[in-house]
């Protein structure tokens, strides 16, 4: 079963949100709608601008871990990487 680690963005180099799952259209959703309450909702983190797929939940959460302890300018960098952008790939995962 795949994995996810995804970033959230409020806005093009606003806030971010590094997140895990394992039904990344579920989870995005969830953020998108507000149907949970937390950071995502109270700073309107609802953009998906990057995910990554690992095949186990100990790869997920290591990388997750690894990601939020990066400087934010590297997880800019990584966004852009793949999202010049910062294109919502919302679309992209529910085809």
């Amino acid at each position: 079963m795949p994995h996810f680690v995804y970033i959230l963005a409020s806005k093009r180099n606003g806030t971010l949100y590094v997140g895990v799952t394992n039904d990344l259209v579920r989870r995005v959703h969830e953020h998108r709608t507000d149907a949970v309450d937390g950071f995502t909702k109270k700073y309107g983190v609802h953009t998906l601008v990057h995910f990554e797929q690992t095949e186990t939940p100990d790869a997920t959460i290591a990388r997750e871990k690894q990601l939020k302890n990066w400087k934010r300018e590297w997880k800019i960098e990584l966004i852009e990487e793949s999202n010049l952008e910062w294109r919502d790939l919302w679309d992209e995962i529910i085809k």
